[in-house]
Parts: C-alpha cells; sequence; structure tokens
C-alpha cells in the first residue's frame, strides 16, 4: 500500500503560543503533553518516523532537550512561516507522505491517523484529511499530504495565511487538487466537542480525562474517551465556554 514511500508525522510545536504559552510541555497523565502525544502516534502502524517542527527560537530549547530525552526527532525552522518549517522538518528525515499533526491534539488516535493514511493512498489523492467536513471531535485532526505535492503549495501562495496554515491552501482550492475527507462512524461523530489544548480550561479537561482513563496508560482510543464524556457529561462543561480559533484569527 505505501508504495515503499516514507510515511512522517510532524508535529508543529513551539512554547509561545498566545493562548497558552508553554502548553506542549503542561503535564497529561504524568508525562509532557508534547510527550504523551509522541507516545500514542508511535502506536501507529504505518508512521515511518516522527519528527517535531519548533522554531529557532531559545524558548523553544525545552522542546529541544524533551525530543533529545523521548528519543524524537526534531527540526528547528522559521517562527512565522510554518509551511516552509514543516516541509523542511519533513525533508530532514527523508519523508515522501507527511502526516500533518499539531502540538495541540495530545489525544491524537493513531488508529484514526491509519485509517487517513489508508484513505490517502486508496486512489490517486493529493490530500486526505479529516478536518475539511469535520464529524471527528476537535483534536483528532490528521492531514496527510505528499512532500512534492506541499512543495507546489509552497511555490503557489505567498499569503501569510497560508504559510502559517501549512495545508489550508490544498482545501481552499479544490478545483486544483483531488481531495478526500474521512467521515467519522456514527460512535465517533460529535464535532462540536473540543478535545484540543488551547486554553486553560481543555487543560483541565484534558488532564481529568487522562486520570480517569489512566488504566489505559495513555493508550486509550477516540472512542474510551468519547464513552467516558457520554457516561460523565458534567465534563464537557469544563471548557464549553472556549471559543475555537479560526483560521483567520492568524
Amino acid at each position: 500500500m505505501k508504495n515503499n514511500r516514507r510515511i512522517v508525522a510532524t508535529i508543529e510545536a513551539r512554547m509561545t503560543s498566545t493562548r497558552l504559552p508553554g502548553k506542549v510541555l503542561l503535564k497529561i497523565g504524568g508525562k509532557p503533553a508534547l510527550e504523551y502525544m509522541i507516545k500514542r502516534i508511535e502506536q501507529s502502524k504505518l508512521i515511518d518516523e516522527i519528527v517535531v517542527a519548533t522554531t529557532t527560537k531559545d524558548s523553544d530549547l525545552p522542546i529541544i532537550d524533551l525530543c533529545a530525552r523521548v528519543g524524537c526527532k526534531h527540526f528547528r525552522g522559521s517562527e512565522q512561516d510554518v509551511l516552509l518549517r514543516v516541509l523542511d522538518a519533513a525533508k530532514s528525515v527523508g519523508a515522501d507522505i507527511i502526516v500533518e499533526l499539531t502540538g495541540d491534539c495530545p489525544f491524537i488516535d493513531p488508529e484514526i491517523i491509519d485509517k487517513l493514511i489508508e484513505l490517502y493512498f486508496s486512489r490517486d489523492y493529493d490530500y486526505a484529511s479529516n478536518v475539511v467536513e469535520r464529524s471527528f471531535p476537535d483534536g483528532f485532526d490528521t492531514q496527510v499530504f505528499s512532500v512534492k505535492s506541499l512543495e507546489r503549495v509552497s511555490e503557489m501562495t505567498d499569503d501569510p495565511i497560508d504559510r502559517v496554515h501549512v495545508s489550508c491552501y490544498f482545501y481552499k482550492n479544490p478545483h486544483k487538487f483531488k481531495l478526500a475527507n474521512l467521515t467519522a462512524p456514527e460512535e465517533l461523530t460529535w464535532p462540536d466537542l473540543r478535545l484540543t489544548l488551547d486554553e486553560e480550561a481543555d487543560y483541565h479537561l484534558l488532564k481529568l480525562i487522562a486520570e480517569k482513563l489512566e488504566h489505559h496508560k495513555g493508550m486509550f482510543s477516540a472512542l474510551d474517551v468519547i464513552s467516558l464524556l457520554k457516561q460523565e457529561p458534567y465534563l464537557i462543561k469544563i471548557n464549553k465556554h472556549v471559543k475555537t480559533k479560526e483560521i483567520n484569527d492568524g
């Protein structure tokens, strides 16, 4: 299925988040959120390598230290041109295919990642994701495309929005690219649910979920999370007020 192509997960991560600085190192399940996420991605059956795409700023040195400690590759690039940072990070480890992930999704599900990769390879797609037509909860976001396709995008746009939001040029231009969207099965359909780490309230919710599912040792599934929240719906109120950041917010 992979046709001997090297599949690399890139994780965009930095310490200077505007809404929750240092969020990628906040402890979830006894580990920094970024480490928690890396350990989950490592359960993917199809990903060959993980590389953390961070910046050249001194403030991101703790991210470099974390990568060294857990044995994960890293790349340092532009803070503003995230597209170029991700592209260069993927190239630095010899990627053919990029699985683009962001460091605010510590509960990312390796089964969903693998389903997206399988969808991408099922036909001659340029881009496959579960975010264009959202059905999964926010926090399981996965996007798959080739290094060559992202190189094309890099040459086609200088729009600051496109350079910050790595892959949005694909789905803003469906006439130029062959797109695929993964729809959640009924038991995972909950598009309004926030399981992403952007604000303090998000952190409180994610930390509590990890504690309640600690018997899984961090390897719980998206279904485990959703089942818990249906059983204990009061938890959802913790971050219900948080507004999801839109692309145009920068």
